[in-house]
């Protein structure tokens, strides 16, 4: 399988979750702006989305969306226990907060990189975003984990996003347990192999 992805960008998260679960992955490098893959093809025969993350199978087909992604990878590896089974309650609550982290922060950024976006909307991008991390902020002062004492698809994303904060100068202060679990993911050796292949860590 190969993995499209853009260095710091959502398709982190899936790039966490297959080396957590231990999946090789091919990994090309593609330039947003351009629409140009590493390897010089259109990305946009590949996914007509234009961005990032997508996951072509062996087969040929294309998978987009990192939530459905990840879930897709931790499915390979049901050992890994980085998803629940199918079916289940838990399941459908680790939906509920990859939509939640999808809708409610990883679009919340969207327009914060955005060089044209007026102040006002950026601050009130910002306010709402803190908001929203209020919720996280008092699941992650009870646990670990977004579910629990286990890391899973969801804790990747949720990590991938916030580490967007210091790029477009969102104060976190004030979200100690939030901070502890950014310091406590960037720790995992899966998360640090991953920050180094797309060159964001120095190697060991």
């Amino acid at each position: 399988m190969k993995l499209y992805y853009a260095p710091g960008a959502c398709s982190q998260s899936p790039h966490i979750v297959a080396r957590e679960a231990g999946i090789e992955l091919q990994l090309e490098k593609v330039d947003l702006k351009a629409k140009r893959t590493e390897s010089g093809r259109d990305y946009l025969e590949i996914n007509p989305k234009g961005y990032v993350p997508a996951l072509e199978l062996d087969d040929g087909q294309v998978l987009t969306e990192g939530p459905a992604i990840v879930q897709y990878l931790a499915d390979l590896r049901p050992e890994a226990q980085l998803a629940p089974a199918h079916g289940t309650l838990e399941r459908v609550r680790l939906q509920e907060m990859l939509g939640y982290v999808n809708s409610e922060l990883h679009k919340t950024y969207t327009p914060l990189f955005k060089p044209a976006t007026p102040a006002e909307v950026r601050e009130e991008r910002k306010a709402y975003l803190r908001q929203r991390y209020e919720l996280v902020e008092r699941r992650l002062a009870e646990r670990p984990y977004l579910s629990g004492e286990r890391f899973g698809v969801a804790d990747a994303y949720l990590f991938v996003v916030t580490n967007w904060a210091g790029a477009v100068g969102l104060d976190l202060g004030g979200f100690d347990a939030l901070a502890a679990f950014q310091r406590r993911v960037a720790e995992r050796p899966a998360v640090q192999a991953a920050l180094r292949a797309e060159g964001l860590a120095k190697a060991a």
